[in-house]
């Protein structure tokens, strides 16, 4: 189940919208932090910008790898456990559009969790410890602590306890 509030729109559609979600200036920052952040080789500095500039929640010693993709919006809705992995060119949204609704909602990323390369992660979503996701899975849903999932959407391969 997603953790998401929806916010309906009547005529254009909700992308019309977006300055409902986020000030300007407020996307133009976090543009730019993202951008330099995406192509920063150190995790040390990835993480500070991302706490000081982003409001990102960030647990020590989480590797957030090179080219992802944090929300431009609402990225101080994301939260992500210590010693997780995020792989390359990972996108992790805390918002969506769609064509008479916008959806908004926190997304939780437990501790020791592994996000394959190339994954998508919806607004709303909970991911427990210990969790691992495929490369190239778009994660839909809640995923409980130490399974393993796969896919688009994604379908729980393994469940339960991964002798952590």
């Amino acid at each position: 189940m997603r953790n998401y509030r929806s916010y309906p729109v009547k005529g254009e559609n909700s992308m019309q919208k977006w300055t409902r979600v986020a000030h300007p200036v407020k996307v133009m920052k976090n543009f730019a932090v993202i951008q330099l952040g995406r192509y920063c080789p150190s995790l040390t500095v990835k993480r500070w910008l991302y706490r000081t500039f982003l409001g990102m929640r960030i647990g020590a010693k989480t590797s957030i790898g090179l080219m992802a993709m944090v929300d431009i919006f609402l990225p101080e809705l994301i939260a992500i456990g210590e010693d997780s992995i995020i792989g390359y060119n990972c996108t992790i949204l805390t918002h969506e559009y769609l064509p008479r609704e916008y959806r908004i909602g926190p997304v939780e990323i437990g501790s020791g969790v592994l996000i394959g390369a190339n994954t998508t992660i919806l607004p709303g979503v909970k991911i427990g410890d210990n969790a691992m996701v495929a490369a190239c899975s778009l994660v839909n849903r809640d995923i409980p602590a130490n399974s393993v999932v796969g896919g688009v959407p994604i379908k729980i391969l393994q469940e339960g306890s991964q002798g952590q």
